[in-house]
């Protein structure tokens, strides 16, 4: 009988041991995936780190001529505006009028450092803060408006300070800003696509 005693607390401490062993594994595997989470979720970007730089698509096609449309990127809007032939015209005959014609002393890139501050007369495409103190410039895109006067050629207006910009956002003398709205990097992978934040360069 005694034999039979010592036989079933041998099985006893068996069944005991096994289990604790199986609990221990099954914690640290729990615990390790715990601990593993974080580390892989630390190999693909954060929503605030692609905020901050993930370059924006736009389908310039749905732009009617003469309209404007606003998109975000790295949280700062974002002007593209199709321009017609008139607006395009527009832009000649008042670098006089303005404080960086030929925008020496402005920021945009390589491509758009020319009258029309574009890669193509048709787009206009600029960082949407006035460069004063930041305000957002409004639309003032009709030519000899009773409200900006006969010698307005179409462009932007900003309400906070007085700011004016024309159609490839040069600033105008008499303006608190003193150089012309930024353009961003940006470049056409086709006819319809704007990819905003990205160029030769590749993304900014």
């Amino acid at each position: 009988m005694a034999d039979n005693v010592v036989v079933a607390d041998d099985e006893v401490d068996l069944s005991r041991r096994k289990f604790l062993t199986n609990a221990t594994i099954a914690t640290g595997a729990v615990g390790a995936v715990f601990v593993a989470v974080p580390f892989i979720e630390s190999w693909t970007p954060s929503e605030r780190a692609r905020a901050l730089g993930a370059p924006t698509e736009l389908d310039v096609s749905k732009i009617e001529p003469g309209q404007m449309t606003t998109v975000v990127w790295r949280r700062q809007p974002i002007y593209v505006v199709r321009r017609t032939p008139e607006m395009v015209a527009h832009l000649q005959g008042h670098d006089a009028a303005l404080k960086d014609p030929t925008s020496d002393k402005s920021d945009q890139p390589p491509y758009a450092k020319n009258v029309l501050r574009a890669r193509k007369a048709e787009y206009l495409v600029l960082i949407g803060t006035c460069t004063h103190l930041g305000c957002l410039p409004k639309q003032r895109f009709e030519a000899g408006s009773p409200e900006m006067g006969p010698s307005w050629p179409g462009g932007f207006f900003c309400p906070c300070h007085g700011s004016r910009f024309d159609l490839a956002g040069r600033v105008f003398e008499g303006s608190p800003a003193s150089v012309n709205l930024r353009v961003p990097p940006y470049e056409y992978p086709n006819e319809r696509t704007l990819l905003v934040g990205a160029d030769e360069k590749g993304a900014a």
